[in-house]
């Protein structure tokens, strides 16, 4: 048997934890699962319950079992060994299973575990401070179908083309914690410790984002702490980590405030920390937080909010944690002295769902509470269009007003994998609106007054659809994941894509050879004068209140003011829209063109007019 290293007790009986004990040397540790260090690997894992855990390791063709010492529901052993050890967990003689903390699944959700020595990273990042959130242009990417290669270590030779040539500060990966086979959107992974073994695990991960701090780009990874997926998840074999209470669409709620639920907030926690500490990431995109339900006095999204803040002045560096919601609720963003949660920014979907509807006319599902023009107006005063308006969709008020919160607390785009991807037919808006709609609603989300997003490839305003798909190899579960999609998708009028199919994925591919066309380089130059513009002029940034904003007919124009300076912006939805009369009793230079517009100058009382959706961005003369 191993050395061992039982957990100390509190005066209830139940073990003390400290956030990251058992680390190594120079090293952080979560909690749970198996660190390496000081020659030998530390492993603990939460059973409640379990009379008898055992590790049961690989060596040399041959397994070896150790029995692990109880302490008040963690089990605990010690053994040598380090980086690249593969090994089980054997719940009261029962057959192997996987880690539930496991840092690598090298052969996927069924196979063992891997011990990985996150000590072992070479980093070249130690001058790095981050990016604040303010400055943030936020490049949203896939990293399965972002390249050819399909990894980690694949998106790393076209950093410099995000960075120096298109001008963002950020790069947001979907989700890569381990799920079934080699094709999802990751939301439905069930290792929330594991890097995806086929995107290149922990050390591919490692590798970019010390490519990225090289480069100037900050890193966003989303993670889900709502749910697991359905395929592969272990966790309710060790102990209470779901509900019985709550349900979301997705499956069974995590359980974040009743019996046992102390662990598994430590447990989430550790895994955001994980990312911040071990993998040096900026930022986490919480996603869809609204599906996070929790009684406690504490939230658990304040809870991770505070640790990893903590996290980051102990590093010296910004970290963001950035909520996906859908509530239309401040208090997601608000500080502890308003009841708020205390994230630094959250996704609001208003804008692109006003943008959307102007230039599309749709109105099937959200769509239908959305005015077009009208609500890209209000969406530029007021992040919430539904801030406690009716909304047919939901058959009730939603939302409330985020009066007195700063602009950078929210995430805009003018297109994103959900908005993408949740069509029946994952059609872009290149396709929807033609290359002027999409080029007008790109303008409209980088410079508006929050933090702009931009979904990978629409930069070069990309053709190629963006499907949902995934890779089950369980039957049931892909039968159930096909019909259920189906049935979402119905009503759309749209044929129907097999997610379960390879032709699903390899579609989603966004092709870069179309940057070369004629379009994709008017387009791409579009979007770095857009990013420029926005970094070289302060009134963009400026607090959302420095705003003027009138509509006319099926234009929206903004006068902003800041740093010494104002602009005008003028956003046309369609052809034939009213022209609109420039403001004031100056001249405005034309300083940017969605349409190629010659540089002219318009005088006091001169209107602007427009033909097809374009976008226009004047500065004070």
């Amino acid at each position: 048997m191993g050395e061992v290293s039982l957990l100390p007790l509190n005066r209830a009986g139940r073990p003390v934890i400290q956030m990251g004990s058992g680390r190594s040397p120079g090293a952080w540790s979560p909690t749970f699962g198996a660190a390496a260090g000081g020659g030998g690997v530390r492993f603990r894992v939460w059973a409640p319950g379990k009379g008898e855990v055992c590790v049961i390791m690989e060596k040399g063709g041959k397994r070896e079992k150790v029995r692990m010492q109880a302490t008040g529901g963690v089990h605990e052993a010690r053994a040598d060994g380090g980086g690249g050890l593969r090994y089980w967990y054997s719940l009261e003689g029962g057959p192997p299973t996987p880690d539930p903390a496991s840092l690598a699944q090298p052969d996927g959700v069924h196979g063992p575990s891997m011990v990985v020595d996150t000590s072992s990273f070479e980093w070249r990042d130690e001058g790095w401070r981050g990016v604040p959130t303010e400055d943030l242009v936020i490049y949203e990417l896939h990293t399965g179908t972002f390249t050819e290669a399909g990894t980690f270590d694949g998106v790393v030779p076209r950093l410099g083309y995000l960075g120096r040539e298109l001008g963002v500060t950020a790069i947001e990966i979907m989700p890569v914690a381990q799920f079934p086979g080699e094709r999802d959107w990751g939301y439905d992974g069930v290792f929330p410790y594991a890097a995806q073994n086929s995107y290149g695990g922990a050390p591919g991960l490692a590798r970019l984002v010390d490519a990225c701090h090289a480069e100037g780009l900050a890193v966003i990874l989303d993670v889900v702490y709502n749910h697991l997926g359905p395929e592969g998840n272990c966790l309710p074999l060790y102990a209470p980590y779901f509900s019985g209470g709550y349900r979301t669409p997705w499956g069974a709620a995590i359980n974040y405030d009743g019996p046992g639920s102390d662990m598994v907030r430590r447990y989430v926690v550790d895994n955001a920390l994980y990312w911040v500490r071990a993998l040096h990431v900026d930022g986490l995109r919480l996603d869809a937080v609204h599906a996070i339900f929790d009684s406690s006095p504490k939230h658990i999204l304040t809870q991770l909010a505070e640790d990893v803040h903590e996290a980051a002045e102990s590093l010296g560096r910004a970290v963001a944690v950035i909520g996906e919601s859908d509530l239309n609720d401040p208090r997601v963003v608000n500080g502890k002295a308003e009841c708020g949660y205390g994230l630094d920014a959250q996704w609001a979907d208003d804008l692109h769902h006003s943008i959307h509807t102007a230039l599309t006319g749709e109105r099937f599902g959200y769509y239908q509470d959305y005015r077009g023009e009208e609500d890209v107006a209000a969406a530029f005063r007021e992040p919430f269009v539904l801030d406690g308006r009716y909304s047919g969709f939901r058959g009730r008020n939603h939302g409330a007003p985020s009066t007195g919160v700063p602009g950078n607390r929210f995430v805009v785009f003018a297109q994103n994998h959900d908005q993408v991807g949740n069509r029946a037919d994952g059609a872009r808006l290149s396709v929807l609106a033609g290359e002027g709609g999409a080029r007008t609603a790109a303008a409209a989300a980088i410079l508006s007054p929050y933090v702009p997003l931009i979904f990978m490839g629409e930069e070069f305003g990309s053709r190629s659809p963006f499907h949902f798909f995934c890779d089950y190899s369980d039957p049931e579960v892909a039968r159930g994941t096909r019909e259920g999609r189906r049935r979402e998708l119905e009503g759309q009028g749209r044929p129907f894509v097999d997610p379960q199919s390879a032709s699903a994925f390899e579609a989603s591919r966004p092709d870069h050879g179309e940057s070369a066309s004629l379009q994709g380089e008017k387009t791409l130059g579009f979007y770095r004068s857009l990013i420029r513009f926005r970094a070289d002029h302060p009134a963009v940034r400026a607090p959302r209140e420095n705003s003027v904003v009138s509509l006319s007919d099926g234009s929206v124009a903004v006068r902003r003011w800041g740093g010494g300076e104002q602009v005008f912006l003028v956003f046309a939805f369609r052809d034939g829209a009213s022209p609109v009369r420039v403001p004031g009793a100056v001249c405005w230079e034309l300083a940017l063109s969605s349409s190629g517009e010659a540089p002219r100058t318009l005088a006091p009382g001169e209107r602007a007019a427009f033909t097809g959706p374009s976008a226009s961005a004047y500065v004070e003369g």
